[in-house]
């Protein structure tokens, strides 16, 4: 991902693009796979933690970012693709392996829908596989 859409993106989600949000989600949108914050900051080390974790908030209050729980109770972040607060149109699966402890996206695997009982109202859902990678089963 470049600047110049990245900075497009902050936009079209009502987030003002400053250098440090720009470099933030440039790093998210190379990401080969959900990023925990110490991941981030190791990218970006010229951004110090408290920057860091403000933006990635503000990201998620913009529906920028998702965050997921990986399967070592870990914090993950991903780039939302999505353009509509109300909809996510991005949602799937993820993996998680037990032995290099790596979360992959699933992108080809839908998340069941969930019909909850009356009264309750979904804001997120987290689909998590865990198992052994290709990698690691071998």
């Amino acid at each position: 991902m470049d600047e110049a859409k990245s900075i497009e993106m902050l936009q079209e989600h009502g987030i003002r693009p400053t250098a440090n949000r720009i470099v933030l989600l440039m790093a998210l949108g190379k990401a080969e796979h959900p990023l925990t914050m110490m991941e981030l900051e190791d990218k970006v080390d010229t951004i110090d933690k408290s920057n860091v974790f403000r933006a990635l908030a503000l990201f998620r209050e913009h529906h920028l970012v998702h965050v997921l729980q990986d399967g070592a109770d870990a914090v993950r972040y991903e780039l939302c693709h999505s353009h509509e607060e109300g909809h996510d149109e991005d949602i799937h699966a993820h993996f998680y392996c037990e032995r290099c402890g790596q979360t992959f996206c699933l992108n080809d695997i839908a998340v069941p829908s969930v019909a909850l009982p009356e009264g309750y109202r979904m804001s997120t859902i987290n689909y998590l596989i865990k198992g052994l990678c290709p990698k690691c089963s071998t």
